[in-house]
């Protein structure tokens, strides 16, 4: 379904569930309604303690006013996960202006670790979209992730002055907010001084729990990256490692957000870096 176009909305929704078994996390469950799935679970770190990986999979290839989709993972006690997307998100030309595009999201780990590193969301001009991601973490729970945006279609010189874009975040831990963030673009944002001041691509990096050290070596590892015209910005508050960066291009911004958690990786999980095959095609 190319941008624009009518169609009766999709509802999907993937629902799944890891656990760890003898020596490795296993995709123990999974149930999905309408065009959103995920291809088979698998173990490629060569430690058998290392995590499984699952790549999420939108067939339809973009979201269009009216469609909803929900995703929602539960890591159970010691299992350990890597979710990857395998594409970048799209959010079409909205027809209807009082209808969104809706992709929620819910991770909930109880004991347990998750990497959420997907592809960037591309909202196409004039797009209504909504947004929000949800992660709720219990005792010894390890999270890194990031969400990254690009409004409009830079490459093509077509800009955001007639799209609508709400998106939240939420990470908690045993029900206490760590970080609660709603932001709202649109044309004027999009371009003043005060929002984006013109820069299309921006996005979130998170990480918890975090300290000091991660801080410094987040700051090292982005030092390069002003070079390539991406702003990359770090705080540490109640052990979250938040990192805010913007850039001309959406795949510089991914670049730079894979290289600090290539630089931050063995610190936070105890392990090397190693970078989903899907990156790389």
């Amino acid at each position: 379904m190319g941008p624009g176009h009518a169609h009766d909305a999709w509802r999907a929704r993937l629902e799944l569930e890891f656990e760890h078994t003898g020596e490795r996390t296993i995709l123990a469950r999974r149930s999905h309604q309408g065009p959103l799935l995920v291809q088979r679970a698998f173990q490629p770190e060569l430690s058998t303690a290392g995590p499984c990986h699952a790549y999420i999979i939108h067939p339809p290839g973009g979201v269009v006013s009216g469609d909803e989709l929900s995703l929602i993972v539960r890591v159970a006690p010691n299992a350990r996960v890597l979710l990857t997307s395998a594409a970048a998100g799209k959010f079409y030309r909205s027809p209807d202006a009082a209808r969104a595009g809706c992709l929620s999201q819910t991770f909930e780990l109880d004991d347990g670790e998750l990497e959420w590193l997907p592809f960037e969301n591309l909202y196409y001009p004039s797009a209504v979209a909504q947004l929000h991601t949800r992660v709720d973490l219990t005792g010894e729970s390890r999270f890194i992730g990031w969400e990254i945006a690009c409004l409009g279609l830079p490459a093509q010189a077509r800009g955001f002055e007639h799209g609508r874009v709400r998106q939240g975040i939420e990470l908690r831990h045993a029900g206490r907010a760590l970080l609660l963030e709603q932001m709202r673009f649109d044309g004027e944002s999009a371009n003043a001084r005060w929002g984006l001041a013109g820069y299309p691509a921006f996005g979130s990096w998170l990480a918890y729990p975090a300290r000091a050290a991660e801080l410094d070596q987040a700051r090292g590892a982005s030092e390069s990256w002003s070079a390539a015209g991406v702003t990359l910005a770090w705080t540490l508050v109640d052990r979250v490692l938040c990192g805010r960066g913007r850039a001309r291009r959406a795949d510089r911004l991914r670049a730079a957000f894979i290289d600090v958690w290539c630089a931050l990786r063995s610190s936070l999980l105890g392990r090397p870096p190693h970078r989903p095959r899907i990156w790389a095609t």
